[in-house]
């Protein structure tokens, strides 16, 4: 028999919601468990009942040639289900992306002068169903100085639990393409297109892109990158205007406007797609040599 929350003790309990959170459940909708069993058993006996009730005291010949000619008799009528229980859970409105949505986070990212502005406006705006999901809101770490700018697509699941872009194992494998060419998380800015780990980390749709997007633009209009280093197919796709794969349009600068800024940016494989296939790693290689080279004037 499973135990009861009660009988769990706070790490417990937390083991069990972060599961529930990995597990893509957005929320719960009721706040005290429903016995659908029972439930079922009660409506399933209200409508025997109706069907009873009339042959219990069948009406005289007339009365019955009254119901079926419109007399002023009403017909019997079948009890109603009972009506669902509304609850704070069960009552609470989601905030999906739509113009005045788009327009709010617009305002909010516009209305940041600093980085760290940005990051309170980005925790205090509510206007995106995937806020609602995630546990974290993960925002750009690393030297707002540095002129370089990492982008990843979206938060991972570790992302998503430490608040910090590129943790876990894509975060170490990054770690360690950074420290080949003389950079580190501690050098550059790391960050995600989108700041919310969409439930069981599927793709974001387009209207919640087009929500994250103005607190992006702000990102950049605000650190003044002068490379992008763009990990893997969503950023590329993104920021250089392509549909290809990220093996089409890796390995290659252009010349792109990011938030009305001229900036240079190359696109390479994202360290998930390195774990998932070694065998890129030398095209990775490869590009982090060449963005050397860039960032070096070399």
């Amino acid at each position: 028999m499973s135990p009861t929350a009660s009988e769990l003790d706070p790490a417990e309990l937390a083991a069990l919601l972060h599961f529930y959170a990995d597990s893509g459940v957005d929320w719960l909708v009721e706040d005290e468990p429903v016995d659908r069993f029972a439930q079922f058993a009660e409506q399933k006996a209200a409508k025997a009942q109706g069907r009873a009730a009339p042959n219990a005291s069948s009406p005289p010949q007339g009365e019955r040639e009254a119901y079926a000619g419109g007399g002023d008799t009403p017909q019997p009528q079948r009890p109603a289900p009972p009506a669902p229980r509304l609850t704070p859970s069960s009552m609470q409105q989601v905030a999906i992306p739509d113009g005045g949505a788009v327009n709010a986070a617009r305002l909010a990212a516009d209305g940041a002068g600093t980085l760290s502005e940005l990051k309170t406006a980005l925790e205090t705006f509510g206007g995106c169903n995937l806020k609602h999901g995630a546990r974290s809101t993960v925002f750009m770490t690393g030297d707002p100085q540095s002129r370089i700018m990492v982008i990843g697509p979206m938060p991972n699941a570790e992302d998503d639990r430490d608040g910090t872009p590129f943790s876990g194992r894509q975060g170490q494998l990054l770690d360690r393409m950074l420290s080949a060419i003389g950079l580190s998380r501690e050098t550059v800015l790391l960050t995600n297109i989108i700041p919310w780990r969409p439930p069981g980390s599927r793709m974001p749709s387009d209207a919640e892109l087009e929500i994250c997007r103005p607190f992006l633009d702000r990102q950049i209009a605000l650190a003044e990158p002068r490379h992008l280093l763009l990990l893997g197919n969503f950023p590329a796709r993104l920021f250089l205007g392509d549909t290809g794969t990220i093996h089409t349009m890796r390995g290659e600068w252009r010349d792109v406007t990011a938030a009305g800024l001229p900036v240079s940016a190359l696109a390479t494989l994202h360290p998930q797609d390195l774990l998932a296939a070694p065998a890129n790693k030398a095209l990775a290689w490869q590009d982090m040599l060449l963005f050397k080279s860039r960032i070096s004037g070399t």
